[in-house]
């Protein structure tokens, strides 16, 4: 009986399947012994001496097939790239008549060997030839097309953002060249993890699942634990545990974890998101500013050589508002004084300001504030409309008010301001640093002042964690404590200006049903 939900192309596909296994062809075996990739054999192909690709077996996804008498020509997509594949009649007996079973988008296996064609063409000579997988439903493809000076363009049939998010699957096959970016992503991981593991520093898992957040002023996602009966909440952060264990007697630990906040998105934001957070004992933010500055050119120098360039800026901004210089990560960072860049980008000295005088000045330079927020909400607001915009050469802000950074150290120097950066490139944060706070009374009084905060409607501010609180009591040695946004540095070092682009799974809100759903 005919499936009327299924469109023409999809019954036909269906059709060919069933014909396929009344001929006795397996559509989908359980394995095939791949020896070469697509760029393998392009990358080391010798017309001089083919000798080294007389055997090769190739897998992949059919892109495209062209059938021509006595001789046929499929190209397949495998993880590296594409590669022609000739298949020839007197070579095939039992396959040939049956390839008019095959579509655009079903995986095959051939062996065979290399040769170049009459026009040019690497490509496979296929002397046996296996279906691996039928796909029984359309996909969208790419199309090429050669003008007259030899410039290749290339047309996405999967174009649309928000499908290309929703269906990963189909825009990796559409768009093999997006995979560079999440090769880069990996690479990034690896190479932080190396940097860490070379210095001796111990990579650790804290909990998902916490009875209190921390760490963060942020909104957690809740759930509810059956067997213990309890709320618990996804972990905003992981610093208070990273914390204990320094506490604990471990000099350098790490952990690169997911993190949930429920919060709103945009392109900067994801509810879950990864990020990195390192705690070195008997080091403090400067130290940590020396280190995080290698660190980040370490890893660009690593993208760079890998995979090409990765300094061009590609800021999501107006023509003009910003200097499109390239990104330079080879000298040294800018440092400054977050009161000083308030001066330089507002002509406003806004240190010791009341709210009532911030909310006047915000005013005055025209940025938009509610008339509920606290003191600090006006400032950071101030911070992300008028200066933030203007740090794309990396910058260090340094030097916080402390009613912003209620886990900082107090800073050595500059009463009423704690010992804390924060890394800008292009506009974004890239990282946040303190010389952590390890006065256990004061402390306590800053964990209690965001509860008050909290009370009176902030309910984004930090609860009391007394047990977290008893391990500072305990004692903990002078410490640096570091967190890098992983997907924001995944942005910076692909030219991607959404984090989307840098997911491979975002998201998403749900698409609407039609009527009948």
């Amino acid at each position: 009986m005919e499936d009327l939900s299924l469109n023409d192309q999809e019954q036909q596909r269906r059709l060919k399947l069933a014909e396929l296994r009344s001929l006795g062809i397996n559509p989908y075996p359980v394995q095939f012994d791949k020896t070469h990739g697509a760029q393998d054999i392009l990358g080391s192909f010798d017309d001089a001496d083919t000798s080294a690709l007389s055997a090769v077996r190739v897998a992949g996804r059919i892109v495209s097939f062209r059938k021509m008498g006595k001789a046929s020509f499929a190209h397949i997509q495998d993880d590296t790239g594409k590669i022609q594949l000739y298949l020839k009649k007197d070579d095939l007996p039992e396959w040939y008549d049956n390839l008019r079973l095959l579509d655009i988008g079903d995986i095959v296996g051939a062996s065979g060997f290399a040769f170049r064609t009459r026009m040019g063409e690497i490509s496979v000579h296929v002397t046996e030839f296996t279906l691996l997988t039928k796909s029984i439903t359309l996909i969208p493809l790419t199309k090429e097309e050669t003008d007259a000076e030899g410039n290749v363009h290339r047309y996405s049939a999967f174009a649309d953002k928000e499908q290309r998010y929703r269906k990963r699957y189909l825009d990796l096959i559409a768009n093999p060249e997006i995979k560079s970016t999440f090769r880069i992503r990996s690479r990034v991981i690896t190479g932080m993890r190396k940097y860490f593991d070379d210095r001796g520093w111990l990579e650790v898992e804290t909990p998902i699942l916490q009875p209190l957040y921390g760490g963060a002023t942020a909104r957690p996602f809740i759930t509810h634990h059956n067997a213990l009966d309890v709320d618990l909440y996804l972990r905003i952060a992981d610093e208070l545990y990273l914390k204990r264990l320094i506490v604990g007697g471990f000099e350098g630990v790490y952990e690169i974890s997911k993190n949930f906040r429920n919060e709103g998105m945009d392109k900067t934001h994801n509810p879950e998101f990864t990020s990195m957070e390192i705690y070195v004992a008997y080091k403090d933010y400067l130290w940590m500013m020396d280190m995080t500055e290698d660190l980040i050119r370490t890893l660009a120098v690593d993208v760079q050589q890998q995979f090409g360039n990765v300094s061009k800026q590609r800021r999501d901004a107006d023509e003009g508002d910003v200097s499109r210089a390239a990104i330079d990560f080879s000298v040294p960072f800018k440092r400054a004084g977050m009161f000083d860049l308030f001066l330089e980008y507002t002509g406003k000295n806004l240190r010791g300001m009341s709210r009532e005088q911030l909310v006047a000045a915000a005013g005055e330079i025209g940025v938009p504030i509610d008339p509920s927020w606290s003191a600090m909400k006006v400032l950071d607001e101030i911070f992300s409309e008028k200066v933030e915009p203007n740090l794309i050469q990396p910058t260090f802000v340094m030097d916080y008010p402390v009613e912003m950074s209620p886990l900082a150290k107090a800073h050595r120097t500059e009463p009423g301001l704690v010992e804390r950066f924060e890394l800008y490139i292009n506009g974004k944060e890239i990282a946040n640093s303190f010389s952590e706070l390890n006065d256990p009374i004061d402390q306590r009084e800053r964990l209690e002042d965001q509860a008050r905060i909290r009370a009176a409607g902030d309910d984004e501010a930090m609860v009391v964690d007394e047990d977290f609180l008893h391990a500072i009591e305990v004692g903990m040695p002078p410490t640096a404590g570091l967190g890098i946004g992983i997907d924001r540095l995944v942005m910076l070092l692909t030219q991607n200006d959404s984090i989307r682009d840098v997911l491979l799974f975002p998201q998403m809100r749900p698409e609407k049903l039609n009527a009948e759903g």
